[in-house]
């Protein structure tokens, strides 16, 4: 037998993962009267882990605000990312929903956009340092290096809740998704994962300790768009685009979720190359050390 043929028979008799076979259950807890489903949790270990990251990065010198704020900052972000992801889900991706206004409040049903989310955080991120009277652009830069915990769990969560499944392949790894037909498709909630999670939490952590990347306004904001922004245009090549937009996506040559990674690309660039220049003397706001 040649090596082609055998190579061939080889390809054959790799049979693809079966995702019933994962023993993967959405719902995490359920007593009956009441369930918590592992996509809420993901939710909530993203704030709660960013939480203890973010407190921890406030204690180096040259912080743009106090541990009384970050608690404040909690709050309002959260309800960023729920009214902000959801919202944005909608108007990008799920405009019908809309015609029915009481389903906007069925968040147990899914239907979350993470441009969404991040419009509603720079919101809430906004008018809590409007308030105070804090740096935006600086809170933002500590604000970013947590960002990557909730982009893991969340999409982790997409995977277990076998949504948002890629592109049909015949890759060794290849899944069949109950919801995806019949032919194996790329897991690319798991390339998201790793490229939006552990790879940019490990970009945004050199910069934050290795150099002076937080006293430059805007910086580790920017580097952490074009980060998300690269990762997020790279693997919509291997995923499969929502049911309604596919139509869209032909007449386009690009996914919706390209279209609106393209801002965050270019705003992440600008904010990156213009940030030395809003590089100024570092008043930290809890704490006596000054850093120029």
């Amino acid at each position: 037998m040649s090596f082609v043929h055998f190579a061939a028979a080889a390809s054959a008799a790799v049979q693809p993962i079966q995702f019933t076979d994962l023993g993967l259950d959405p719902v995490a807890l359920d007593l009956g009267f009441f369930t918590i489903k592992w996509y809420s949790l993901a939710y909530l270990a993203g704030i709660l882990i960013g939480y203890w990251y973010l407190t921890r990065l406030l204690r180096e010198p040259g912080a743009p605000m106090a541990r009384r704020h970050a608690d404040d900052m909690i709050f309002y972000a959260t309800l960023g990312i729920i009214i902000g992801g959801r919202l944005g889900y909608i108007i990008f991706y799920q405009p019908s929903i809309l015609a029915n206004p009481l389903d906007i409040l069925k968040l147990w049903q899914g239907g979350m956009s993470l441009h969404g989310g991040t419009i509603g955080v720079l919101i809430a991120i906004w008018w809590m340092t409007r308030k105070e009277h804090l740096s935006f652009l600086r809170v933002c830069d500590y604000v970013a290096c947590v960002v990557p915990f909730g982009l893991f769990f969340g999409r982790l969560a997409n995977f277990v809740n076998g949504e948002l499944w890629g592109k049909v392949t015949d890759v060794p790894w290849a899944i069949v998704f109950p919801d995806g037909g019949a032919l194996p498709r790329h897991p690319s909630q798991l390339y998201e994962a790793a490229l939006e999670g552990p790879l940019l939490f490990a970009i945004l952590a050199w910069f934050f300790w290795r150099t002076d990347a937080r006293y430059h306004p805007g910086k580790l904001f920017g580097i952490a768009a074009i980060g998300y922004g690269a990762a997020r245009f790279f693997v919509e090549y291997y995923r499969e685009a929502d049911q309604q937009l596919m139509e869209f996506a032909e007449r386009t040559g690009l996914h919706m979720g390209q279209w609106l990674t393209i801002p965050l690309l270019v705003g992440g660039l600008y904010l990156v190359v213009t940030s030395k220049g809003r590089r100024t003397r570092v008043e930290p706001v809890a704490g006596s050390k000054s850093v120029s």
